[in-house]
């Protein structure tokens, strides 16, 4: 199996899923609601159907939030998967604040062995694998050359010289136990800064050096951290499970996930 020939079809389909959905985000789009309530836009289906094809040629099954219907009969059998969220954050999206993402993610024997995030507004990429590190570089066009992006590319985490302790956390969900965790640094560390973010970017800024930890005591699922999880670790962090050391696992039978810190 050629890791790096994966890394550039993954980069490429999440490049082209960053297309579809500003194709839509520019429009006077409609949003519906899911049978959860969440919201779902064009966008969603219109990245999935552009991410799906370029990845069923790689001939590796696809976990997507948009086909998450497959039965664990079927899926405990798949030593590799991709896990896809066609665009992460689609709240964000609907209110049009830029904070929302393409999240695509290679699983081996339930760990994440490569991950690439995109974000459509600023067209910024981050991208992971094992063996390779964790990076991130601005483009907005196709690739065929890995050696060279990576050249062109920061490696991650960035040292920004910072002197405050940073804290990101998500502006649609917090939950009393977040509350705790942040008055627990507060009282921990001098300088506590609190960011709040949408989408995987949270994980993107711990990994890329910007925040330090990231605690997440509220539901997500498997796709909405396969791929930041990967750009974390390659970046020489850790996503734990709840007040444990246990890394967060993937293709479980129940694909929501435990709590978790990054940090």
């Amino acid at each position: 199996m050629n890791f790096k020939e994966l890394l550039i079809k993954a980069i490429n389909a999440s490049i082209k899923g960053g297309y579809a959905i500003m194709d839509v985000y520019k429009s006077d789009f409609e949003v519906e609601n899911k049978e959860d309530n969440s919201p779902l836009t064009l966008a969603d289906k219109n990245s999935n159907e552009v991410i799906e094809n370029v990845l069923v040629n790689t001939n590796i099954p696809i976990l997507s939030e948009e086909g998450a219907k497959i039965t664990y009969k079927k899926r405990k059998e798949w030593k590799y998967l991709w896990l896809v969220d066609p665009l992460d954050g689609t709240k964000e999206f609907v209110k049009r604040n830029g904070e929302f993402t393409v999240n695509i993610a290679l699983i081996y024997d339930e760990n994440p062995i490569m991950g690439v995030i995109y974000v459509p507004v600023k067209e910024e990429l981050y991208f992971a694998m094992e063996g390779l590190g964790s990076y991130k570089i601005k483009i907005n066009s196709i690739i065929s050359d890995l050696d060279n992006l990576i050249i062109a590319a920061e490696k991650l985490p960035i040292d920004y010289k910072r002197e405050n302790y940073v804290i990101v956390g998500s502006r649609s969900h917090m939950s009393k136990e977040t509350e705790i965790f942040f008055e627990q640094r507060q009282k921990k560390y001098e300088n506590v800064e609190v960011m709040a973010i949408g989408s995987s970017l949270k994980l993107c800024m711990v990994a890329e050096g910007k925040a330090d930890a990231y605690p997440r005591y509220a539901p997500t699922m498997e796709w909405d951290t396969g791929a930041g999880h990967a750009i974390v670790k390659y970046a020489g962090f850790s996503v734990t499970q709840y007040n444990s050391s246990e890394n967060i696992k993937y293709n479980k039978e129940d694909l929501l996930n435990p709590w978790f810190l990054v940090q």
